[in-house]
């Protein structure tokens, strides 16, 4: 075949005639299943008719004896097509030169209407243009059972960029017109936001996690997905059908729609049908489709939640299954979005795969985000790529072996540290995963066979039909499994693929291969251990036969539980290590494969100075600047002698350079270095080092549109009433303010609280993690050594009334020290407001790691510190490390 696979043919058609510019030259045939070609001729045929080829012309001249000269011309375009660089392009436009911009859009679905696909024709109401009002009532409604003692709760509306309130509001009415939602005076209250759709509008979403947090989870099953597709089997049309907005097509309880408040600054509503985002509205929907479509489901109609698929093993069939389908959802008024929704299809994209007649495989859409998959820096990021990828798992050979490295880094007490066998782990599955094969679905026939392998790495094992692929299988070994006889190790791994397969080998006749050639005598054997006669009573209820295979010849099993050996893998093993190192140290890799040698060049990414500077160079605005500084025109730019860098006063001059500007955005804002903060302390943290006309009002723009921060950040203003200001102490850390924040989720190290001291002259604040259970005489110990080692005992404490500071203990403790204690008037905190404002911007900072970084608050407490007492604060005019230390603090080489 032409991609170097094998077939077997048992057709051949001979002389089947071949027109050529009306000349008939006969060709033989035989079928092959390739469907990128309809015929591919030869080279034989081509030297039979004596052709002659020329490649440039595109022209084939056949000069066959006995016939006239034939000759076939091929397409080809007129015009020859250049191309050039940017840099090039903006010279040529600068010229005077036209540009054109062309956006092109490949739609491989044709448009169509209702009224041109067959059989859909004849239900033009279930397709409606948009949902005809409130759903009917059901047998099934949504409902929100709570925990018992469960009080209701509201949450402050997070803040929203202008386009975003204009788009709000317009949402708003037309979910108001529908009678979808009505205005409420509901205790409960969650807050809303928006997340960017795939085609840039935005879909409105409730942010209902507390509610759902008291809701009692309703458990009606939701359908494996392995079980799905094997019903589909012999399947060879299919259509799929959508549902227009299927969550709005199910009412809510009368007793609670209450419940399902939201608050906005327009105004506070209810929901009157199912909204999106409610814990239990998958498996509520799922119920309603069952109960709808009952009497059809495992013959041609699968359900998940709001997707339809009708499948049919015959056009005649699906004829007759689309119109009991349609009619069953024209009856119980369900209406389905025909935009989104596909007909007479001999392959169709479902669950995250292709199904087709050849079998499933890998929907390759899915799979995109593999492939740009960038190395995981947490545990977290590591758990998101394993849970995609082990989604496909029964379509990767040793799937559990190949992930050991990365699976290890998720287990309990693990240190993260990324090393060139996690690297070869994450670079090989991505491979496999983006290479997978089509695994075909099995039919009745039975005759199954298993090839089954054991090593010390793990159990292998693959579930064949007419030698073809139905799914791989594969695990890592337990710790009491690694010191089993090499006998009870490969018997465990064809007790595995029993288990694991029993659904399609329970009743059917099986034989399994192995490569342990005393196997094959198990069922006669006498002397068996308490293990080995278990499990023969477990293989007993199968009707299998235990045949030997070689080693080499049982490959593919051997595949799945050995790593392989020899000089290619440890020069990969060498490669890989190499490129972690590599990494690790910024540089940027540009590698070639190669089968005999290994290549690769890499050159170092320059840092974002020297970036800035060739932008400089590039840019026509900032040429035209630096000639108009040279006239003596612009007075405040200067050129660095150093590198020739343009720089407005002492700052760095940055052109209109899109990717450039996001960086330093992107650096100052979400590193953890900055951990999120306000427009305001962000331009002052960008504002020393560069410029670039508009940036006050890109950076507020910038903060406006940031999702981390609409989530975590509640509007706040000033208080009513007059402030009486504290006298301004005169020295650093001479006048402190100290408070506590409680209740916060415990760490592995046991802490669940913060203590927070404040220097009142230079705003400089220390982070100290704690427990609550911390004795007073604990508390003392970190007193001395967080606060009075790098600081000084301090002249007066002002704190709140609480107990432990109004104890006997802290107050002789102190009292020793010479400190002064005062105390903030009751259930008045103004009187300690500079660390009631601290502890707000550090709940922010606290909030915006976990929900960015994903890790324990606890592990980035020392940059939040570090970002705090590095950000700008407007009551005196620089940064707290400023004013303590007077200079700047360093951060990033990169950057800053």
């Amino acid at each position: 075949m032409p991609r170097g696979d094998k077939c077997y043919v048992d057709s051949f058609y001979p002389r089947c005639p071949v027109r050529v510019d009306n000349v008939i030259m006969p060709a033989n045939l035989i079928p092959l299943d390739i469907v990128d070609f309809d015929v591919i001729l030869g080279a034989d045929w081509l030297h039979y008719n004596r052709a002659h080829i020329d490649c440039y012309g595109k022209l084939v001249t056949f000069l066959r004896p006995g016939l006239p000269e034939v000759t076939f011309v091929g397409e080809r375009s007129g015009v020859r097509h250049g191309v050039i660089s940017a840099i090039r392009a903006r010279k040529l436009l600068s010229k005077g030169c036209q540009g054109y911009l062309a956006h092109v859009v490949l739609n491989d679905i044709a448009s169509s209407s209702v009224e041109e696909v067959g059989v859909v024709r004849h239900y033009p109401d279930v397709f409606p243009e948009d949902l005809p009002g409130l759903p009917p009532d059901r047998d099934v409604e949504f409902s929100i059972d709570l925990l018992p003692g469960t009080n209701p709760i509201s949450l402050t509306p997070y803040r929203m960029a202008p386009a975003e309130l204009r788009e709000l509001k317009i949402q708003l009415q037309e979910l108001i017109d529908k009678g979808f939602i009505q205005p409420s005076s509901s205790p409960w209250g969650a807050p809303v936001l928006f997340v960017r759709k795939k085609d840039g509008t935005l879909r409105l979403c409730i942010d209902y996690r507390q509610l759902n947090r008291v809701t009692i989870k309703n458990r009606y099953p939701l359908p494996r997905i392995d079980d799905l597709f094997d019903q589909l089997k012999g399947a060879c049309v299919f259509s799929k059908i959508d549902l227009r907005s299927g969550y709005y097509q199910l009412k809510i309880k009368d007793e609670d729609v209450h419940k399902s408040a939201f608050r906005t600054r327009y105004g506070h509503y209810e929901f009157l049908v199912m909204p999106f985002g409610l814990t239990n509205a998958p498996a509520a929907f799922m119920r309603l489709m069952n109960e709808v479509f009952q009497e059809y489901l495992d013959r041609f109609v699968i359900v998940f939640i709001d997707d339809i698929l009708v499948y049919s093993k015959s056009e005649s069939d699906h004829i007759r299954h689309l119109n009991l389908v349609l009619r069953k959802l024209r009856e119980h008024q369900l209406y389905a979005k025909f935009s989104k929704c596909q007909f007479w299809l001999d392959q169709v994209a479902f669950l995250g795969h292709v199904v087709s007649a050849q079998g499933i495989q890998v929907d390759p859409q899915k799979i995109e985000a593999v492939e740009s998959w960038e190395q995981p820096r947490t545990v977290t990021e590591v758990r998101s790529f394993l849970g995609l990828a082990g989604y496909y798992r029964r379509f990767v050979q040793d799937f559990s072996i190949i992930a050991l490295p990365l699976t290890k880094l998720t287990r309990k007490d693990v240190k993260f540290e990324w090393d060139g066998s996690c690297e070869q782990s994450f670079q090989q599955l991505k491979y496999c995963l983006t290479h997978a094969p089509v695994l075909i679905l099995p039919d009745d026939n039975g005759n199954f066979e298993i090839y089954s392998d054991a090593s010390l790495n793990g159990l292998g094992c693959v579930l064949m039909q007419h030698s073809r692929v139905i799914a791989y299988a594969s695990r890592q070994l337990k710790i009491h499994e690694r010191n089993y006889p090499t006998h009870d190790l490969e018997l465990a791994a064809i007790v595995f693929a029993l288990k694991i397969w029993r659904h399609y080998l329970y009743g059917e006749k099986c034989k399994i291969f192995t490569d342990h050639k005393s196997l094959q005598y198990l069922f006669t054997q006498h002397d068996l251990n308490l293990r080995q006669r278990r499990w023969l009573e477990l293989l007993s209820d199968y009707d299998c036969t235990i045949e030997y295979h070689p080693g080499r010849a049982n490959v593919v099993a051997d595949a799945l539980s050995r790593k392989p050996q020899g000089r290619l893998n440890a020069l990969y093993a060498s490669r890989v290590s190499l490129l972690a190192e590599l990494r690790s140290t910024g540089v940027e890799l540009k590698l070639e494969e190669q089968s005999e040698a290994f290549l690769a060049n890499f050159q170092v990414k320059p840092i974002l100075i020297d970036r800035v500077l060739a932008a400089q160079l590039l840019d026509e605005e900032i040429q035209e600047l630096i000639s108009l500084r040279n006239e003596g025109k612009k007075k405040d730019l200067k050129i660095r002698d150093s590198d020739g860098m343009l720089m407005q006063e002492n700052r760095m001059y940055v052109p209109n350079n899109e990717e450039l500007k996001k960086e330093i955005l992107d650096e100052a804002h979400c590193s953890a270095y900055a951990m999120h903060p306000g427009g305001t302390k962000m331009y002052h943290t960008i504002r020393p080092f560069y410029y670039w006309p508009g940036m006050k009002r890109e950076i507020a723009e910038y903060v406006s549109r940031c999702i981390v921060c609409q989530q975590v950040k509640a509007e706040r203003k000033k208080p009513f009433g007059r402030l009486q200001p504290l006298p301004v102490p005169q020295w650093k850390w001479e006048n402190i303010t100290m408070d506590f924040v409680y209740k916060l989720p415990r760490t592995q190290n046991g802490f669940d609280g913060i203590w927070v001291v404040v220097d009142r002259l230079t705003k400089s604040a220390h982070f100290i993690p704690v427990r609550e259970k911390y004795s007073l005489n604990k508390l003392a110990q970190l007193f001395i050594s967080k606060i009075v080692k790098y600081h000084g005992v301090p002249v007066n404490i002002i704190s709140d009334r609480d107990p432990r500071f109004t104890s006997k203990f802290w107050t002789a403790f102190q009292e020793a020290l010479g400190t002064r204690l005062l105390y903030s008037t009751a259930y008045h905190p103004q009187t300690d407001g500079q660390s009631e404002r601290t502890i707000q911007t550090l709940e922010d900072m606290l909030r915006s790691s976990v929900m960015q970084f994903g890790d324990s608050w606890h592990d980035r407490l020392d940059l939040m510190e570090f970002a705090y007492n590095n950000s700008f604060h407007s009551s005196i005019g620089m940064s707290p490390f400023e004013r303590l230390w007077l200079r700047h603090a360093h951060v990033t080489a990169s950057t800053f």
